[in-house]
């Protein structure tokens, strides 16, 4: 008996986010994963939580603003844990909105989750020009540009 793959996207707020709907997420991360079927979960967190997960699970003892844990479950994608302290201090010193940041997170993470990564220069163009793209469509600005 063949399983049915689900692509549920489960969302989660630890800490508030304003002016983000579960329903924004779920269409940042359905655009990002393409044809990557099963399920993901983005949870948005506080420091605390990023810190503790960046340590245990990267080793690095402060916190980060978007952690990917890919699944070998084949109905699981992954899950997301993204820091809205961090990025909201990121956001602003990058002059840009909260919104389109956390877009940006979730879509960077989401293809971590789907087998993307940038630990060569090849892969950062690749995954840089994929990340663009796809926050154009969004009508984000590109997340790489300059910012002053």
């Amino acid at each position: 008996m063949k399983s049915e793959t689900t692509s549920t996207i489960a969302v989660q707020f630890a800490v508030p986010v304003e002016k983000l709907t579960v329903d924004e997420v779920v269409r940042w991360v359905d655009l990002a994963r393409e044809t990557h079927t099963g399920e993901i979960s983005v949870r948005f967190m506080g420091l605390a939580e990023a810190h503790t997960l960046n340590r245990k699970f990267r080793q690095i003892d402060k916190p980060t603003n978007v952690l990917a844990f890919p699944s070998d479950h084949p109905d699981i994608v992954g899950d997301l844990a993204i820091c809205v302290p961090l990025a909201l201090r990121e956001a602003h010193v990058q002059g840009k909105s909260l919104l389109s940041h956390l877009a940006h997170l979730v879509i960077h993470g989401t293809l971590h989750l789907c087998g993307f990564d940038h630990q060569t220069k090849k892969e950062a163009q690749q995954m840089e020009l994929l990340e663009s793209n796809l926050m154009d469509r969004l009508g984000f600005s590109n997340p790489y540009r300059e910012y002053g």
